[in-house]
């Protein structure tokens, strides 16, 4: 009797190269990592809207400077391919937290943004890499006689 490994994508599992796939993957990956770049940007930038939106959770001066340094790294992180696996539990620590934030003030439209960011870069996560999810799945039994 084997025991049951965990399936890699070394082992196979990945999308293949250029398959739509994969390419759908690639762009549901990026397209989070740009969003949160930027929001980034707006808060380093002291953007009027940005700044008067932050403060009224709470988030002001050198809070929002730490906000906005979390939200780059996490952004840098999930991009760049080799710290990908530490940069969606980053991205997906942060936005849980924004959620939380707008949430903990009564701001619920604030928290659908967050939430479609967050379902955007795990489902790019899945498409790209489905072995992701592959912990989860049950192998049949050896002898199933």
């Amino acid at each position: 009797m084997s025991i049951p490994t965990v399936a890699t994508s070394s082992q196979g599992l990945s999308a293949p190269k250029g398959s739509a796939r994969t390419m759908a993957g690639i762009t549901l990956i990026y397209l989070p990592a740009i969003l949160l770049a930027g929001s980034a940007m707006a808060k380093f930038a002291h953007a009027p809207g940005v700044v008067h939106q932050m403060a009224a959770i709470g988030f002001a001066g050198p809070k929002l400077m730490l906000i906005a340094s979390l939200e780059i790294l996490s952004a840098l992180l999930f991009a760049w391919p080799g710290t990908r696996p530490l940069g969606i539990l980053m991205v997906s620590a942060y936005l849980g937290g924004a959620i939380c934030a707008h949430a903990a003030v009564s701001d619920y439209p604030h928290t659908i943004p967050a939430s479609v960011v967050l379902a955007l870069a795990w489902t790019g996560m899945w498409m790209r890499y489905p072995e992701i999810f592959s912990i989860t799945t049950v192998p049949p039994p050896a002898n199933a006689n």
